[in-house]
């Protein structure tokens, strides 16, 4: 895929199998991953951070569902994380998904599932 930038779009869980639409924010800007899911009380659908490899949840308000993707978009691994924690590094993760906790069980997200991401149109004047 194209260089990706901050926005939105939809997160398709397994796009092969019919599909999960989720509405995701993606951060792909080192400001928008810094900043990532802090300072929030919810979270509605995901937040991809691209590039990424690990995240922690240090002033996180909630625990998280995390997802490890490779560069194909196919999960490595899925995590919950609750406040305060470091997540480790994973071998050929290039972007990580972020989502409340629970939330990625109940999509059918877990390890070998191919993920897709439908970027919104940009709106005018923008």
């Amino acid at each position: 895929m194209a260089r990706w930038r901050d926005g939105r779009g939809e997160l398709v869980v397994d796009a092969e199998g019919g599909g999960r639409r989720v509405p995701v924010e993606i951060a792909a800007s080192y400001r928008a991953r810094t900043r990532g899911l802090l300072g929030r009380d919810s979270v509605d659908g995901a937040m991809l951070l691209t590039p990424a490899g690990s995240v922690h949840t240090f002033r996180m308000r909630m625990p998280i569902d995390v997802a490890y993707l490779d560069r194909r978009l196919r999960v490595i691994a899925v995590r919950t994380m609750p406040p305060g924690r470091l997540g480790l590094p994973r071998l050929r993760s290039r972007h990580v998904l972020e989502a409340a906790a629970g939330a990625m069980e109940t999509w059918g997200l877990r390890a070998g599932v191919r993920v897709e991401v439908r970027l919104s149109p940009p709106c005018a004047g923008t």
